[in-house]
């Protein structure tokens, strides 16, 4: 009997956990992800995701079309959001009954590959999982130590994102190709001013020092590898202090959006209501912004540092499976079927990142001056500028990446100097990571 499938909030953490003690029993099973898929064996799966009801719709009728090729398969689906995904894993990876499939993020794979938690997926390679279709250096992404821990699903790099009916109404043209992290700074200081007669006040930008994957690709353009092949930090107090501090004139010119409106509309941000000229992030975060503002939304590369416009692909999401699954030939299938199947392609479109295969980016129906076509050309023009893959994160950057956007805050409010900044956050990494061996 099929398990309902949707849930969500509280419910669906405790849904997550109850699917996956009954799928999952020690991965007691002798065959492995490398052996046939034994296509008359009844066999359950249960796939778990982050996200809304939105996506949900997308994977059910992602799942539907699986069911139909494997009809001995039966797949029970659980989501929530992003928080209470983490603590249903958290508490199931304890017990080792991870569920059989789910989806992962780049920040956590270190942790859950290091504690033995995530199948190691080479073993699938050419029988039950085809990574034929993905670029060399995004598959890498998803390896720990060698091990193939993760397959990417869909690529995004980050972005520079302006609202060009905003900048229209104040007079302001966007940053010119090219332009370098001190061009961005006088570009936010412009827009503000020119802003400021607005009803709301328009400002340019957004205290960018306060995410820490922009500090990542800033010390990429440095030359500079975020973190050691053995999972420690490898920057300085003193890269970190550089990199706070080169904003230190925005926030004393308040030429930033303030935190104190921020907090006032969260969970958006002020550029999705129009009081913002420009904000980074990645850039399948296209579509939410051109939802939420109803205006004309463009894109542009990252700043361009000391060696210039570096960027890197980043998955924007990963399939991973557990190391306790009973199933794991199964399980590798599931995933081969939603990283290659075209058909899944056009259902997701650029809702989770550009496709990772070209199979599946051919199959989306890409309507002139739609967000998937502009989201998708964006990738293909920066394409040059990808310099490698994205940097592994440590083990536990979940956490320390929550507290380097709360000690920004409290930097905002200026509750802390940058040099207590610095200091309070290396030691909060110090005794959130692993020592090193």
């Amino acid at each position: 009997m099929r398990i309902a499938r949707k849930a969500s909030g509280v419910v669906a953490g405790a849904a997550a956990a109850a699917l996956a003690l009954t799928a999952c029993s020690g991965g007691s099973g002798e065959a492995g992800a490398g052996d046939a898929l034994d296509t008359e064996e009844e066999i359950t799966l249960n796939l778990a995701w982050w996200g809304d009801d939105t996506r949900a719709a997308l994977y059910e009728e992602a799942v539907e079309l699986f069911e139909e090729e494997y009809p001995n398969i039966d797949v029970t689906t659980t989501f929530v959001a992003w928080d209470d995904y983490w603590t249903a894993r958290n508490t199931e990876a304890a017990s080792g009954t991870l569920p059989d499939v789910m989806q992962m993020d780049l920040s956590y794979l270190r942790q859950y590959g290091n504690n033995g938690q995530l199948l190691d997926l080479s073993e699938a390679f050419d029988v039950n999982l085809d990574v034929s279709g993905l670029e060399e250096e995004l598959l890498a992404a998803g390896t720990v130590e060698g091990a193939q821990l993760g397959i990417p699903t869909s690529t995004n790099t980050l972005a520079l994102f302006y609202n060009a009916d905003v900048l229209e109404r104040i007079g302001m043209e966007p940053p010119a190709e090219g332009y370098t992290w001190d061009d961005l700074n006088d570009w936010i200081v412009e827009a503000t001013e020119k802003g400021a007669g607005e009803d709301p006040v328009v400002f340019g930008g957004f205290d960018y020092v306060g995410t820490l994957w922009f500090f990542m690709q800033r010390l990429i353009q440095q030359g500079i590898e975020p973190f050691t092949e053995d999972g420690q930090l490898n920057f300085s107090e003193e890269d970190a202090a550089a990199f706070l501090e080169s904003t230190a004139e925005l926030r004393d010119s308040d030429a930033v959006y303030p935190i104190e409106r921020t907090k006032q509309i969260e969970p958006l941000t002020g550029f999705m209501v129009s009081e913002q000229a420009a904000e980074m992030t990645w850039d399948n975060f296209m579509a939410g912004y051109v939802a939420e503002t109803g205006e004309n939304i463009e894109i542009l590369p990252m700043p361009s540092g000391d060696n210039g416009p570096q960027q890197f692909w980043k998955p924007s999401m990963l399939l991973s499976a557990s190391a306790n699954t009973d199933q794991p030939a199964a399980a590798a299938t599931l995933i081969d079927f939603l990283i290659n199947e075209p058909a899944v392609g056009e259902i997701f479109g650029t809702s989770k990142g550009v496709p990772a295969t070209a199979a599946q980016r051919d199959a989306m129906a890409l309507e002139p001056g739609s967000v998937d076509e502009e989201v998708t050309q964006y990738e293909e023009d920066v394409a040059d500028l990808v310099t490698e893959s994205a940097p592994l994160p440590v083990e536990g950057f979940g956490a320390i990446e929550a507290e380097w956007k709360r000690l920004h805050e409290e930097l905002l409010y200026e509750n802390v100097t940058v040099d207590e900044f610095v200091e309070q956050w290396f030691a909060f990494a110090a005794d959130t990571m692993p020592a090193a061996e």
